[in-house]
């Protein structure tokens, strides 16, 4: 009998419905930003050079955005070609820097004010569309053409949870997030960018690499006859093992843990290093 024989089967990756998750999220977001002093709100974050003011900017540009979009149909004409990942990115970019900018002349309050007041309304909406309708937008980080709301509603979750992980992160206040009821769908969606991460990775059909975040959950990359594919669960018989805290997960998948860093820092990994290096790269998010 070899360790294959008695790993529990790996499970394929299902739907996971996040509509309901979002008031208690965003309720979890005014708590803290109202406990925020004057210095909090210019701390530095690990979202490049934004300030803590300039993650909750973010987030309520981003609520602004998706209700006109998506809510009020009002969509403008990209502003310029949007034929590779990187046009995409570049758009995304443009835009997110536009609204943080915007947001300057802004009091913290007012942000606030306005953010509790958005993200109600973009509750309401993402609860009434239906879960396996056509979505408004892609998930491209996670080699989505087309997605359906279910996974567009969840990409938007992790967008949400990762904003308000940095502005806690700068104001050493994780700890909320990082229980499992916050964390277990950030992980099942924020995976789901690992067979893009892999795509050019050769390999034998076969092959597996597990993420495990310790005392939360387990991920498997499978190379299949189709290319890669993630599932659920843990497998001894993985040909590279990394295992990581919960905080040290979601750094890794969202910019907060650089390669370099992590290479340097992070012991985890078991067999062969080299196949776990995509891991080292997955971004759940458009970069």
């Amino acid at each position: 009998m070899t360790s294959a024989d008695v790993d529990p089967p790996l499970e394929p990756l299902l739907p996971i419905y996040t509509a309901e998750l979002f008031p208690g999220l965003h309720a979890e977001l005014i708590a803290l930003l109202r406990g925020l002093d004057e210095d909090d709100w210019a701390r530095p974050t690990v979202a490049g050079a934004w300030r803590v003011r300039d993650v909750a900017a973010h987030l309520l540009d981003g609520d602004l955005r998706r209700l006109s979009a998506g809510r009020d149909a009002h969509l403008l004409p990209p502003d310029g070609p949007l034929d590779s990942f990187a046009d995409v990115v570049g758009l995304i970019n443009r835009a997110n820097a536009s609204g943080v900018a915007y947001a300057q002349r802004l009091s913290p309050r007012i942000i606030t004010d306005l953010l509790e007041v958005t993200g109600r309304w973009v509750a309401d909406h993402f609860a009434q569309l239906p879960p396996h309708g056509d979505a408004l937008y892609p998930v491209a980080w996670a080699g989505e053409e087309r997605s359906e709301n279910w996974m567009d509603i969840g990409r938007e979750y992790t967008e949400r949870w990762h904003h308000q992980m940095q502005i806690r992160d700068a104001v050493d206040a994780r700890h909320a997030l990082l229980e499992w009821d916050w964390l277990q769908p950030l992980l099942h969606f924020s995976v789901r960018a690992l067979p893009r991460a892999f795509a050019n990775v050769d390999a034998p059909e076969g092959t597996a690499i597990t993420f495990h975040v310790q005392d939360t959950d387990s991920f498997t990359v499978v190379r299949t006859a189709s290319g890669w594919r993630v599932f659920h669960g843990f497998a001894h018989y993985a040909a590279a093992l990394l295992r990581v805290g919960r905080d040290t997960a979601w750094r890794l998948l969202y910019n907060a843990l650089p390669p370099e860093v992590a290479r340097r820092e992070l012991e985890f990994v078991e067999g062969d290093r080299a196949l776990a290096e995509p891991l080292f790269r997955a971004r759940s998010v458009m970069v």
